[in-house]
């Protein structure tokens, strides 16, 4: 059976779904902004919220770090500025995991290096997230896999080969495995979404929980992640989709986050246990809107019941019109009169001969 464990949480087949409001660096490099998001995500109902931890000044090439980054979103000269501005230290990370802890969210974040893998070890957080891009940096991955916990990897971009590579890689280490079907555009086009990939990797690799990482601004596309089998979800989380930031214009708001994980809760249940069976809420209704079985016109006590004395009439609670062959050929123990019911109290017990 897959399963996989976050904190207290166990996730499967049979479970509710695990969401994840991915807040990244839509704080803005602002402590209490990043509060106030784990605040509002836990207000949407998710069970997790999730950053990103970078180690800036070995993650990039020296050219790409200090590359002029010019532009709308920028909160800095350089790229390497402008990623030093929206990361948080050990201060902030320690005071942020206490702060979603009494929240009672798990806290935990993307490891883009093992700097910072080995930075959320130190801090003991109860899972880890690898990023599509790192598919592929099994040195990364067999990393972070030594430290037992939950790896949930995303794998836009890649092939069945990059995802079953890593598995391999990964496996033999650590068990706690969470693949993402994810596509890599921010947001990419509906038809790049790809959700049957889904079920694709649920077939290719049935020992591991299958989760779905969607890039798309609504909320339809996660309901439809779940019904394919997907039991972890994430979604990128802002205040504002308007603010300052590149990731903001794709990411949830409240509103939307809550709504996503409402219908996500609904549709656990609404899902049932596929046994047909009649609910005391139809009663009314289908009684109201059935049939019954009705004398077409008055009847005579000892009259030998045809065709033509029966019709079929709302409300239901009579007999049901699937009796209609059974009634024909019996005898009336009473008189009837047009619209009465027919009752089998009222009828002999056998066909007339």
């Amino acid at each position: 059976m897959r399963e996989l464990k976050i904190g207290s949480t166990i996730i499967n087949d049979d479970s509710d779904c695990y969401v994840i409001a991915e807040v990244g660096h839509n704080h803005q490099g602002n402590l209490e902004k990043a509060k106030e998001l784990f605040m509002a995500a836990k207000r949407a109902g998710v069970n997790a919220v999730k950053l990103q931890k970078r180690d800036n000044k070995t993650l990039f090439t020296k050219e790409a770090y200090e590359k002029p980054y010019d532009n709308p979103n920028s909160f800095g000269a350089t790229y390497g500025a402008h990623r030093e501005f929206l990361e948080f230290g050990w201060p902030e990370y320690k005071e942020l995991k206490k702060f979603a802890e009494d929240l009672e969210l798990d806290f935990f974040s993307t490891a883009f290096d093992i700097s910072s893998a080995d930075f959320l070890e130190r801090l003991d957080v109860p899972a880890y997230k690898l990023a599509s891009g790192d598919l592929k940096t099994l040195p990364l991955l067999k990393h972070v896999a030594r430290f037992g916990k939950p790896m949930i990897m995303s794998t836009g971009g890649a092939t069945l080969n990059d995802v079953r590579r890593a598995y391999e890689a990964v496996k033999p280490i650590n068990s706690k495995i969470c693949f993402m079907q994810c596509t890599g555009g921010y947001p990419p086009e509906w038809h790049e979404l790809n959700l049957l990939v889904i079920d694709t990797l649920r077939k290719e690799f049935p020992d591991i929980v299958i989760g779905f990482s969607s890039h798309d601004s609504g909320i339809a596309m996660a309901i439809a992640g779940y019904m394919l089998g997907s039991r972890i979800i994430e979604k990128h989380f802002t205040l504002n989709r308007t603010m300052k930031g590149t990731d903001h214009a794709f990411s949830l708001e409240p509103i939307g986050m809550t709504k996503m994980v409402r219908d996500l809760r609904r549709l656990k249940k609404a899902l049932g246990d596929g046994k047909k069976i009649t609910y005391e809420s139809e009663k009314a209704p289908i009684n109201k809107m059935g049939k019954s079985l009705v004398a077409a016109h008055s009847l005579r006590k000892g009259h030998i019941i045809t065709e033509e004395d029966i019709k079929m009439k709302s409300p239901g609670g009579g007999i049901s019109p699937f009796e209609y062959e059974r009634i024909v050929g019996m005898t009336l123990d009473q008189t009837m009169r047009e619209d009465d019911f027919f009752d089998f109290a009222k009828l002999a017990e056998h066909k007339a001969k």
